[in-house]
């Protein structure tokens, strides 16, 4: 029973690894760097630390719902499947294609999804809920600056220098 809770522990880890990948893989940069941004824009060095803890609360809340419910949760872990694809297209369209237009609408449908998820973990597990509660916190201050970003360096970031 441990060894199973263990590796099924590792599983909801491996999903969250390769969500993050995407933040690896379309990294800010230059081009970033160059965008106007709001005084209030945390620093970079920030991201990589919130993410991080961020992502494992992510994968234990996961794995709570599982060890809670297993196979009876699957409409709720599917939801919660489906959020971790909808976290990584975000640094795809934001840094990867420097479009800060279609990276509002997806930070908004991830806000939905996350919101929903806590929903959905709820009935099985209150700790799972609560644990995803600082996420849709940073989602939403993402989602703020991204719709700065964008006021500011338009749809493509060309206001950047």
């Amino acid at each position: 029973m441990v060894l199973s809770s263990a590796l099924s522990l590792i599983v909801f880890a491996a999903l969250n690894v390769a969500t993050a990948s995407s933040g690896a893989m379309f990294r800010p940069g230059e081009w970033y760097a160059n965008l106007r941004k709001p005084t209030w824009t945390p620093p970079n060095i920030a991201f990589p630390i919130v993410w991080t803890v961020l992502f494992c609360a992510i994968a234990v809340s996961g794995w709570l719902v599982w060890e809670a419910a297993g196979l009876a949760a699957w409409p709720a872990l599917a939801l919660y499947v489906i959020h971790l694809v909808v976290n990584a297209v975000w640094s795809f369209l934001f840094f990867g294609l420097k479009r800060l237009d279609w990276a509002m609408v997806e930070v908004i449908g991830l806000w939905a999804i996350i919101a929903a998820v806590i929903v959905a973990f709820a009935p099985f597990s209150l700790l799972a809920a609560l644990l995803l509660v600082p996420y849709l916190v940073w989602v939403t201050i993402a989602a703020v600056l991204n719709y700065r970003l964008l006021q500011m360096n338009g749809p493509r970031g060309q206001g950047a220098a």
